[in-house]
């Protein structure tokens, strides 16, 4: 299978949004895959929305089968220009498991490194974000807030995209900024 891996194009908004809500969808449920669907939605209006960081890659015919999007985001305020946060991933779930979110990943690391970000957070399960050099955030005193539901500390990661960044990057994780998930 040849993949392009591109950042996003307009004409991929709305197929890129589908497969979003449909992989949560399979995954978690109908609910998750609307909620999940409508941050990326959200996400988009935002001015901490970065359109060269929303990634898919795009299979022969044309159809968008995985999507990784990193967005600026803040501790409390602060490092607005040295921090991401990694929401969602998603691949096609028959083609899940062939590195596909891995190269979205890495292809926005690149670029963020580019852009003169430090580091990337993300929540999720650590046996998918280990292998990308992702570390639990707590050791790094970086805390899940009131609006972080976590079943594990450890589901709370980041990752160093400059050497040392973490030393200099503390607070607490808040979803303020995303009224889709306050509305839960």
């Amino acid at each position: 299978m040849n993949l392009k891996y591109i950042s996003m194009e307009e004409k991929y908004l709305l197929p890129a949004a589908k497969l979003v809500e449909e992989v949560f969808t399979d995954h978690e449920n109908e609910k998750e895959g609307k909620l999940v669907r409508s941050l990326v939605e959200e996400i988009r209006r935002l001015d901490s929305y970065i359109p060269s960081l929303e990634l898919i890659a795009v299979d022969e015919n044309d159809n968008v089968v995985g999507y990784v999007m990193m967005s600026g985001f803040h501790l409390n305020g602060n490092y607005k220009d040295k921090l991401l946060i990694l929401t969602p991933a998603a691949v096609k779930t028959q083609l899940q498991r062939r590195h596909i979110s891995k190269n979205l990943i890495e292809l926005g690391f690149e670029k963020a490194i580019q852009m003169g970000y430090e580091a990337v957070i993300v929540e999720g399960n650590p046996l998918n974000y280990r292998a990308r050099g992702f570390v639990t955030a707590f050791d790094h005193g970086i805390l899940p807030g009131k609006t972080v539901h976590l079943p594990a500390i450890e589901c709370l990661m980041v990752k160093e995209l400059k050497e040392g960044a973490l030393e200099n990057i503390r607070g607490t994780v808040e979803y303020y900024d995303y009224k889709v998930l306050l509305d839960e």
